[in-house]
């Protein structure tokens, strides 16, 4: 650490930044991926380029801060529609922690996106600058994030994952097992004849419309058009989203899911992301996502959702179990414009359509 905090320089970062990005993400995650995981985040997102901010000198980035743009919309209303932002790459070198350079980020990053017209940005930040952002920065919590698990086996890989909730949650695992599985029975029941679930490698623009139907239904809603999923997903650097449309008999979309597979030598698989016309399109794309990752070799899938919310009740109702209590995360918000319909309902995150994939990270877990 040769440089003084007053010689560095902080402000917007270009493409001629890249190399320094890539290195300081490397190093502050312990990565060696940050090349075509920032080229996929910051550069080829159809809904705009992020807001950028690197401190540092000329060969050397100590900090950064990435906001990134969602197209979003209230209620399906076009008048609403609006660029929104999520915190994504907030990093500090570890030598250069504790030293004000993230707080001076923030800051001109939220003039910046202020100055867009974004009318809300958003965030999911860890446990240790959650209190940073909302008692100095002038953040808001707004609400929490849980984890809920499926039990697809009874294996030791269910047991340990089962045990984060509690040594009664790894002992009852032949029971929770048993109950998703009547739970998935009930849910393949329901579409059986109904409707065909396929795989697709690439979204088309028959989503486009299926999300127009959904959308009414949600105060605060990114906008799920096929050329956003197919970046969000099957674009993605790791490579591992699977998705499957849901189809009625004369082959018009009725909805899809989006798994994430687990990792080598992990059991977590992830349902990340399903929108459904109505509970029948809904239960088809439910079970087929917990039967791909069965399939792929899981022992439990896992759906985070927020506290209240659409996308919790339907995870209880599919057999999904909740964590501990306290296995949660905030959500955070910083309104620009407190009259505009994102605005508003920024403030009562249990009213929005949120699911794993409406997390800025590229993969959860």
């Amino acid at each position: 650490m040769s440089a003084t905090q007053d010689e560095l320089e902080t402000g917007p970062a270009g493409p001629e930044a890249r190399p320094r990005e890539v290195a300081l993400y490397d190093r502050c995650f312990g990565m060696q991926d940050g090349e075509p995981v920032l080229a996929w985040r910051y550069d080829q997102n159809p809904h705009g380029r992020p807001v950028l901010l690197l401190s540092g000198q000329a060969q050397n980035a100590v900090a950064g801060y990435a906001c990134s743009p969602r197209h979003a919309l209230s209620h399906g209303d076009e008048a609403s529609a609006a660029t929104i932002g999520e915190t994504g790459d907030v990093m500090t070198d570890p030598d250069w922690r504790g030293k004000g350079l993230f707080s001076a980020l923030d800051h001109a990053a939220m003039a910046e996106t202020a100055r867009q017209g974004w009318p809300v940005v958003i965030g999911l930040p860890n446990r240790k600058s959650e209190d940073l952002f909302t008692q100095k920065l002038g953040w808001k919590l707004v609400g929490h994030i849980r984890p809920f698990t499926f039990v697809l086996t009874t294996d030791e890989g269910a047991r340990a994952e089962r045990l984060r909730a509690g040594r009664k949650a790894r002992l009852m695992v032949p029971w929770t097992y048993w109950r998703g599985t009547m739970r998935r029975g009930k849910l393949r029941n329901r579409a059986w004849g109904k409707l065909n679930t396929l795989a697709i490698s690439a979204f088309d623009a028959a989503v486009d419309e299926v999300a127009r139907d959904v959308e009414k239904d949600f105060s605060f809603m990114v906008r799920r058009d096929h050329a956003y999923l197919n970046w969000r997903f099957l674009n993605a650097p790791s490579k591992l989203f699977r998705a499957h449309g849901v189809y009625d008999a004369e082959g018009k979309m009725q909805g899809y899911a989006v798994v994430q597979l687990p990792r080598r030598g992990e059991p977590t698989g992830y349902v990340v992301d399903l929108l459904a016309r109505d509970d029948v399109a809904f239960a088809a794309a439910m079970d087929g996502a917990l039967g791909h990752l069965a399939k792929a070799g899981a022992s439990v899938a896992r759906a985070w959702a927020v506290e209240g919310s659409w996308w919790e009740g339907r995870l209880r109702q599919a057999g999904f179990r909740a964590p501990k209590r306290e296995d949660r995360k905030a959500i955070i918000a910083y309104v620009h414009d407190p009259e505009h319909p994102l605005g508003k309902a920024a403030l009562e995150p249990a009213r929005w359509y949120f699911t794993d994939g409406d997390r800025d990270d590229e993969t959860v877990g």
